[in-house]
């Protein structure tokens, strides 16, 4: 029962969350700062949970192939190649690093 406690107020905290947004009024939206900040948060949280997922896992802080391939897709978003050839990139780096041992 203790699970479906657990849905029930998840599903309550996200209907709250969903509401609280769409009872803000306008103007505070049209706000320059609020508008800064909502064109920045994407990418700060994109950027945290890469590198959380990247030098992680569980408790401990690694540098394993995950950053290799990490430092592969930057260097080819840095030399401005299509959005595939980043990942490709990132993909061909970590498996080779991982076929390595490192």
């Amino acid at each position: 029962m203790n699970v479906w406690i657990a849905i029930a107020l998840t599903v309550a905290g996200c209907y709250a969350v969903k509401l609280a947004g769409l009872l803000v009024p306008a103007g505070a939206l049209e706000r320059p700062t609020v508008r800064r900040l909502a064109a920045l948060l994407p990418v700060a949280l994109l950027a945290a949970l890469t590198a959380q997922q990247t030098f992680s896992t569980g408790h401990a802080l690694v540098l394993d192939a995950r950053a290799a391939g990490l430092a592969a897709a930057g260097l080819a978003l840095l030399l401005r190649a299509p959005f595939l050839i980043v990942v490709g990139a990132a993909v061909v780096v970590t498996a080779g690093v991982r076929a390595l041992g490192w």
